[in-house]
Formats: structure tokens, C-alpha cells, sequence
């Protein structure tokens, strides 16, 4: 892995394709300056001289390149960076050879559709020396180089950092919901019970008596708080929820919305766009720890002590270890195929985190979920080594930027 050849003049391989072609034709006819004064100084940096040769040189290149901004002052900025670069690099005994060089420059060629010689070629003929492309290189090579010396240690993501990364999306930004819930276990049994009383909650209108009501009926974690949920990004709920949460307004409660042995009500308190990226997962990682005597006292207190000694789903397999396999499932799936009641929970929950609002067997079993992990969509085909990749470049660039900064801020500069 290779960093961006110039960090702050990163642009320049952006540049090189689109700009290259149509700027050469513009400048081909374009001289250099008068020679009269062309190797004075023009800016000295620590004491090393810029000369105004080398000031035209390097804004002929970024106009060939087709750069957005004044070539000249961005000349001035690339040079002064060049040369705290080349010191920083000589203060270490940090060398570049020829060979170097010259893949540096067969690296910026490849950026274009022509080979190291036309590219030269093309340079020159554009009055831009072979010179002043090999300078360009040379600090390119040297800068990289130290600072993957530098920093390359500490830039190395942990294992915990890159699941972190896989977990992370991208996406445009998204609503985001807060709401109240109420769900109420259901068996044969008490089917006709709760279907009568979810008709009445749903006449609800006010959030205190949501609220109240939450505390009485409901058998999630939020019923100690009155039912509350936090903000939840509308796209972690699941797909077929979605629409009938964007149907409510402030304090409307929901029609009763049937869930394996639930039924379960949501009161919208607050919508709201946000403008975080909103993250969309191809797959979600979560376990299913299934515990006899469903929501009695005791299967209740063996879950809060099981949640109590585990930090991630691995901590499971100790815990089931010499029961029946089917006591502890992992699945990873897509959204789309998670139960629903299932899918409500895991919104909810961030990585290591448990719910104890699920049963199956009607109601004889209770289920101890716990949220493994997200993979986001954007990331479900990189592998874990070029997740550590682009985690290591984005933060050697960070350090360089840095590095650049100090050295710049130390730095007697001197412009005439």
C-alpha cells in the first residue's frame, strides 16, 4: 500500500487524466521566462533557496496537469512543502535512488494514458523539464517513505479497530425516529386478552398515558422508562415497519403490529432528518440463547447473570458448552431476513449488547438475544486486510499532514 503521492498536493493525481491532454495543446507555445533573473532567489526555507525557475517550472507542470487554482501560488505552497520534506527526510539519512525516482515516475504516468517515455515527452514539450518531473518524484518517494517510517507503527489499526471499520457504512443521510413501544407477550391463550387490550392502547393519545401504560403492559427493557426508546435511524428498523412508523405523527400510536408471540405498539415522539450518513447493512450478526420458563422470575434472573459475564457473542459458546446445540443459535443475515420481532430488538442494541424481550414455545421459552455485529454494505466485499489497508493510509495522511504542519510552523520561511 502506497500513500497519496503529495498528500496536500494529492490533487495532482486527480488531475493527470482529465486536465493533462487539453492543457499540453493550450501550452505547448508557452516559453519560460525571460532568462534575465530566472536563477535568483525567490523564497529561502531554512536557509535553502527556492529560484524563480523553478517557480515557473512547477506552475507550467500544474497548469499541463490541469490543477483547479492559481498555478502560481500553488507553486509557491508545493515548493516550500518540497523543501521541509527533503529536509525532514535528510535529517533521518533517508536516501532516495535512481530506481526509486523512476518508479515514482512510471507511478504517475500510469495515471495517464501514456507510457513513462510519452508522458516525459509530452512534459517537455510543454516546457517542462525532465528535471523538474524527477525533483517532483524524488520528494514524493522521500516523503512517503519517512513517514511510513515515522508512523507506520502507530498507524496499524487493531483487530477490534477493523471490525469497527467492516461495521461502519457509508450512505446518504437519513430520518431518524423516537419513539415509545409497548409490546405485549402473547400465547393461545391470552390471544384474544391482548388483542382486546392492544385495540385500546392504540386509542391512546397523550404520552404520559403511553407512558403509563408502557410501565403496566410492556415487556421490554424500556418499561422502566416509560416505554422510551432512543433515536433510532428509520433504516435499522425493519423494511416492512418502515412505512407504517413514517404514517405517525407526534403522539399517534400505532395500529397493534403482530411479532412472533407479541404484539407490540409505537408512539412516535419526534422525527427528524439527520444528517449523519446513514449506515446500510448487508448483513447483521447476532446470537439467540434460549432459556426455559420463559418470563417466570427465574429464567429472567439466570439472563440478567448470563448478560452479566458476557461481553460478546464468543462468551456463548462457554455458556452453552455441554447443553443442546439447540439452545444457542448465531446467525448472520440480511435485514430482510430477520423475524421481525427479532429485527425490532436488534435496532435497538448496539455490538455486545443483549434484549430479553423475546420468547418462542408460547410464551415457555425466553430468549436472551444478543447483537454480534454489523457488516455495512459498502464493506461486505473488502476483506479484513484491505479494511487494515485504507484504515493504515487514511491515518499515515493524518500523520503526515501533522508532521507537515509542525515542520512548517518551525520553519523560517522568506519570501522576496
Amino acid at each position: 500500500m502506497q500513500l497519496n503521492l503529495t498528500f496536500r498536493f494529492s490533487s495532482v493525481a486527480h488531475g493527470l487524466r482529465s486536465g493533462f491532454l487539453a492543457a499540453l495543446a493550450l501550452s505547448a507555445t508557452t516559453g519560460i521566462a525571460a532568462a534575465q533573473g530566472l536563477f535568483a532567489p525567490v523564497i529561502t526555507v531554512n536557509d535553502q533557496v527556492i529560484t524563480r525557475y523553478e517557480l515557473e517550472q512547477r506552475a507550467e507542470f500544474i497548469r499541463l496537469l490541469g490543477i483547479a487554482g492559481n498555478p502560481d501560488q500553488l507553486s509557491r505552497e508545493a515548493l516550500i512543502e518540497d523543501r521541509l520534506k527533503l529536509q525532514a527526510a535528510k535529517s533521518y539519512d533517508l536516501e532516495v535512488t535512481p530506481e526509486q525516482v523512476q518508479a515514482g515516475i512510471e507511478e504517475l504516468s500510469s495515471r495517464t494514458d501514456l507510457s513513462p517515455e510519452e508522458f516525459v515527452k509530452a512534459l517537455e514539450e510543454g516546457g517542462v523539464s525532465v528535471e523538474t518531473l524527477r525533483d517532483f518524484a524524488k520528494v514524493n518517494v522521500a516523503w512517503r517513505e519517512l513517514i511510513r517510517g515515522l508512523f507506520l507503527s502507530r498507524a496499524r489499526p487493531s483487530e477490534a479497530e477493523i471490525d469497527r471499520a467492516i461495521g461502519s457504512g457509508g450512505g446518504g443521510g437519513g430520518l431518524r425516529v423516537l419513539l415509545s413501544e409497548i409490546v405485549i407477550p402473547v400465547t393461545p391463550q391470552t390471544q384474544d386478552q391482548v388483542d382486546e387490550l392492544a385495540a385500546q392502547l392504540a386509542q391512546i393519545s397523550s404520552f404520559s398515558a403511553f407512558s403509563e401504560a408502557a410501565g403496566k403492559y410492556s415487556a421490554t427493557q424500556t418499561r422502566t422508562n416509560g416505554g422510551r426508546m432512543d433515536w433510532v435511524e428509520l433504516s435499522a428498523l425493519p423494511p416492512g415497519l418502515r412505512p407504517l412508523i413514517l404514517d405517525l405523527t407526534p403522539g399517534e400510536v400505532s395500529d397493534p403490529i403482530p411479532l412472533s408471540e407479541a404484539v407490540a405498539l409505537f408512539q412516535m415522539r419526534d422525527i427528524k432528518e439527520s444528517a449523519v450518513s446513514t449506515p446500510r447493512y448487508s448483513k447483521i450478526d447476532y446470537a439467540l440463547y434460549y432459556l426455559p420458563g420463559g418470563r417466570t422470575p427465574e429464567a429472567l434472573g439466570q439472563a440478567a447473570r448470563i448478560a452479566n459475564d458476557i461481553d460478546t457473542c464468543d462468551d456463548l459458546y462457554g455458556i452453552a458448552r455441554n447443553q443442546p446445540p439447540s439452545q444457542l443459535e448465531r446467525l448472520s443475515q440480511a435485514p430482510s431476513e430477520i423475524p421481525r420481532d427479532v429485527a425490532v430488538e436488534l435496532a435497538k442494541l448496539d455490538e455486545g449488547e443483549v434484549s430479553t424481550a423475546l420468547t418462542r414455545s408460547n410464551g415457555q421459552t425466553l430468549v436472551l438475544l444478543m447483537m454480534c455485529g454489523r457488516t455495512a454494505q459498502a464493506n461486505e466485499e473488502a476483506t479484513r486486510e484491505q479494511v487494515a489497508q485504507s484504515l493504515v493510509q487514511q491515518r499515515l495522511t493524518a500523520y503526515a499532514d501533522s508532521y507537515l504542519d509542525q515542520l512548517q510552523a518551525d520553519a523560517i520561511i522568506v519570501e522576496k
